[in-house]
């Protein structure tokens, strides 16, 4: 009789280890520019913020760390060993004092020509992360390159480039490495935020018989904006949030414009709160509040509260029956519907004599406030509020 061993409830299920795959020139230190060989102290510097925040992950993040570096030629004339390790070691025992340890350091040194499968983004010297041991799909490869970005997809990883947003985020799209791609960014402490909280987006999608709405949002992006109402000073006044707080923010609106302009800015409003409450996740490390600001003749006070209670006070009045093509009754339609779909509370007061500069000035202090109150701190990674809830 054969018979087949049952699962135990009460064992635990292994777990596996999960590890960041680190290019070193360009990434850790500043590759050199004219030569790209990093071969005696006098080339040696390390990029900005990089020891802090790896301290940072290695001390509280449970990843292995692991360098890749492809170094071309090393070991032979054109770039003998001697040249290589005392940039190296300088790298290595700066970061030990720091309590960064590398659990491996893989280094090919064939040239770009050779073609060998040793070479990123190859994988032949990967061999034992492919084993089953490690859950890749958690790791990440951090690297300068799009080569970097490739080694990510070729382990089954993800990458997070370390670029310039704003035209890394173009290269791997170009390249058809934006799926395996997480985050694009030259900024060390955005990827400790990141590797620590999580990314903070959110995509929503609202169809009703009177709209069609949807709005993407990345909390920690570069205030980048594409918005499509219909309504002209409407998408004026969106792109202001965007601009003013460093959400990458995209609105995409078809409404039934025919009839009024109310089912497009209420709804608008609702799917942006919701996409915001979303993308705020259990909002541990946040600020939580903000307010500001002053525009021309006009006053504009925003305060928000990201508590996870809506409230709408508003203390301001348009002369004019429109701005633009916007009503300006939906303004204070509008609020009321972000407040209620976010879960905030927000307080707004503006005076002045100018209607355009006030409600303009309204929408800027909204985005000042959500920057302020979404600022998200990883090494104080607590909820802001003593019930230990939001």
């Amino acid at each position: 009789m054969t018979t087949t061993p049952c699962n135990n409830p009460s064992t635990p299920p292994v777990s596996r280890r999960t590890a960041l795959f680190i290019d070193r020139d360009g990434t850790l230190v500043v590759e050199p520019p004219t030569d790209y060989q990093l071969d005696s102290l006098a080339k040696f510097k390390f990029i900005p913020g990089m020891i802090r925040n790896l301290a940072f992950i290695a001390s509280t993040l449970d990843y292995e760390l692991v360098m890749v570096s492809n170094q071309d030629g090393l070991g032979t004339s054109s770039f003998p060993m001697q040249d290589f390790l005392p940039p190296q070691q300088l790298l290595l025992e700066t970061l030990a004092g720091e309590g960064v340890h590398f659990d491996d350091i893989i280094i090919d040194t064939t040239f770009p020509h050779e073609n060998k499968p040793t070479r990123k983004p190859g994988t032949a010297l990967l061999g034992k992360y492919l084993t089953g041991k490690y859950d890749l799909a958690a790791s990440f490869v951090i690297g300068d390159r799009l080569t970097d970005v490739m080694l990510a997809r070729n382990l089954g990883a993800r990458a997070i480039y370390f670029a310039k947003p704003e035209t890394g985020k173009k290269e791997v799209e170009e390249a058809g490495l934006a799926d395996c791609t997480a985050l694009v960014t030259n900024d060390w402490s955005r990827i400790a935020d990141f590797l620590r909280g999580g990314s903070r987006t959110a995509q929503v999608h609202r169809h009703t018989a009177e709209t069609d709405i949807t709005v993407s949002i990345d909390l920690d992006g570069n205030g980048m904006a594409d918005i499509s109402t219909g309504l002209g000073f409407f998408d004026h006044i969106l792109s202001q949030i965007a601009r003013h707080s460093g959400i990458d923010l995209a609105i995409k609106v078809h409404g039934d414009l025919w009839v009024d302009e109310h089912h497009t800015i209420e709804d608008t409003a609702i799917v942006l709160g919701e996409a915001l409450k979303q993308a705020l996740g259990d909002k541990r490390g946040i600020e939580r509040y903000g307010f500001v600001l002053p525009m021309d003749d006009c006053d504009c006070t925003v305060a928000i509260d990201l508590g996870g209670r809506s409230w709408l006070l508003w203390d301001a009045e348009f002369k004019r029956e429109k701005i633009g093509d916007v009503p300006t009754e939906m303004f204070h339609h509008f609020f009321k519907s972000l407040s209620d779909a976010a879960a905030m509370n927000i307080y707004v007061s503006a005076h002045g004599s100018n209607e355009h500069h006030k409600i303009e000035g309204i929408f800027k202090a909204l985005a000042r406030a959500l920057r302020a109150a979404l600022r998200r701190d990883v090494f104080h990674y607590r909820l802001p509020s003593t019930k230990e809830t939001l």
